[in-house]
């Protein structure tokens, strides 16, 4: 039997976990780390309770993500410093969304830090 909340909205933590380990597929495949949250985010914000609030975060984190790669690239000519920039991205791109799957199928609210806020 499906729960609801308070808003009539679906209570659907699978569905949130699958959201934030989708992320993980710009390491599989190279892309999809930002489509396929983003679809999931657009289609199930209104149908699913906590959707709207977490596919914000991690559309955000994907493109916040995006942009240090862009950055780190032309720090790369300065004593390296890009490389060091490129390496912390990608560790933190990898466990992130790991530990906050982790933390919805828990109950708890996930963490994101280094967002850029796109969508408020």
């Amino acid at each position: 039997m499906e729960q609801y909340n308070q808003d009539f909205k679906r209570v659907d933590n699978n569905l949130l976990v699958a959201t934030h380990l989708c992320q993980l597929l710009t390491y599989i495949s190279g892309f999809g780390g930002l489509v396929v949250p983003l679809i999931l985010w657009y289609t199930q914000k209104d149908k699913v309770a906590s959707m709207d609030i977490q596919g914000k975060q991690i559309v955000n984190f994907q493109l916040s993500i995006i942009v240090y790669y862009i950055l780190s690239i032309p720090l790369i000519l300065f004593f390296g410093l890009g490389l060091f920039v490129l390496f912390v991205v990608g560790t933190l791109g990898l466990i992130l969304p790991i530990v906050n799957a982790v933390k919805v199928s828990n109950h708890q609210q996930p963490v994101y830090f280094m967002n850029i806020t796109f969508i408020k």
